[in-house]
């Protein structure tokens, strides 16, 4: 891959992927009370991956789609290092790393001493081919904070891997290619309201609410408290 880029979600796996996080109720929305996301962004829906740390099933099937989808678009011998963001990507990371039979690590929020690897708790060596793996992204923003620390360790990073993309907030694309990182997602809003209106998860209304959200979230952020534009990285 010669240039930065967000890899679309695979339809199928995609759909997959929604439907598992609907089955484990993972999915949340609330319009009339809406949920300020870690990067400030009024949603009136959220995801919560944490969930499937709970249900075996459910994450043997997410992590088989996400090792599938990671070989397919990276490659099955590109890969010397899988990396959690602490703290969601963490297991996430751990379970991929596991199923691609290569070495883990994790990357903190903020450094814990000195030195290049002050942040980074694993034997990450110089120019290790790495996946940066966490739960979900937004706008992008809390990815740069993880590369940057992990770029200056001295990992060769280009992908970040996540469960859910929003898939919907601006200027997201735009983060990443900034900095030289194509992200993996497997499912979107999108797939999960396409679920939502074939089997008739949530109330009609909310899935009004939701598709006016989705297609002017910023208008929708700002009508209810929130920022309009990505402020920066993130800690979490």
């Amino acid at each position: 891959m010669t240039k930065s880029e967000i890899i679309s979600a695979d339809k199928n796996s995609a759909l997959t992927a929604a439907r598992i996080l609907l089955e484990i109720k993972a999915v949340n929305f609330r319009p009339d009370e809406p949920y300020t996301l870690t990067s400030g962004w009024k949603s009136p829906v959220y995801i919560d991956c944490r969930k499937i740390i709970f249900y075996p099933r459910a994450r043997a099937a997410l992590m088989e789609l996400a090792v599938e989808k990671i070989c397919r678009h990276i490659g099955y011998e590109s890969l010397d290092l899988i990396v959690g963001g602490e703290t969601a990507g963490i297991p996430f990371a751990a379970w991929i790393a596991d199923k691609l039979n290569l070495p883990m690590a994790y990357v903190r929020k903020k450094p814990k001493g000195f030195g290049r690897n002050a942040q980074i708790e694993g034997d990450l060596k110089e120019k290790m081919k790495t996946l940066l793996v966490e739960d979900l992204t937004t706008d992008g923003a809390s990815k740069i904070h993880f590369a940057e620390a992990l770029r200056k360790a001295g990992a060769e990073l280009a992908y970040t891997f996540v469960i859910f993309y929003y898939g919907v907030f601006p200027g997201a694309l735009e983060t990443l290619r900034k900095s030289n990182l194509n992200l993996i997602a497997l499912t979107t809003w999108h797939e999960i309201l396409e679920v939502c209106e074939k089997d008739s998860y949530f109330s009609q209304e909310d899935r009004e609410e939701v598709q006016k959200f989705l297609k002017n979230p910023c208008e929708w952020s700002e009508k209810h408290g929130g920022i309009t534009k990505s402020s920066g990285p993130t800690l979490s």
